[in-house]
């Protein structure tokens, strides 16, 4: 088992199948086919136990949202308690979080969001060409397109048309907003 399990190459397809598995929503990726394909030479007694360490710590790790000196610190103590990892998985694991930190991060978030998130702004200023009332046609206008939606659905926009004075009173606002947590910053 020992050598089994010492082997980068196999741990490291260890972790990438136990993040596949529980932050990318991949539920066929099981004990047995991680076995299986990674370590089929290790009776399933002595892989479970390890299996459920490495799940543990991977999870430790990313429900921490650990930058790398937290990382290390956490792997180091990992290493010295007894029944823990060796010092060449703790590399591997090191190695296979500096390189999946954002994409599972990514993922704990999107599975987090109940509702529609914001995905993105544009805007533009244009010339007023159809109302109403002849002297506002040419009048420029603020046209603002707000994009909404949850990951993999189709985004909703909503968009919002300002004139001079709908602008002019954001910027008031604004303005109001910037003053206000300019006083609450000099206060504390």
């Amino acid at each position: 088992m020992a050598g089994e399990v010492e082997s980068s190459k196999a741990l490291s397809g260890l972790l990438n199948g136990l993040a596949q598995n529980a932050f990318h929503g991949h539920s066929g990726i099981t004990e047995e086919l991680l076995r299986s394909q990674l370590y089929p030479e290790v009776p399933a007694e002595e892989f479970r136990p390890f299996l459920a360490k490495m799940r543990g710590i991977l999870k430790s790790v990313a429900s921490a949202d650990m930058d790398f000196n937290q990382l290390e610190a956490f792997l180091t103590a990992q290493t010295k308690k007894q029944g823990g990892i060796t010092g060449e998985q703790a590399a591997v694991i090191s190695k296979f979080w500096k390189s999946h930190k954002i994409k599972i991060r990514e993922s704990l978030v999107s599975q987090s969001r109940w509702d529609n998130g914001f995905r993105g702004l544009s805007w533009r200023v244009d010339a007023k060409s159809q109302s109403r009332h002849s002297a506002q046609i040419h009048t420029p206008v603020a046209i603002i397109e707000l994009e909404f939606g949850k990951s993999g659905q189709e985004s909703e926009f909503l968009c919002l048309e300002f004139d001079e004075v709908k602008v002019n009173q954001i910027l008031k606002k604004l303005s109001e907003v910037e003053d206000s947590i300019s006083t609450l910053m000099q206060a504390a």
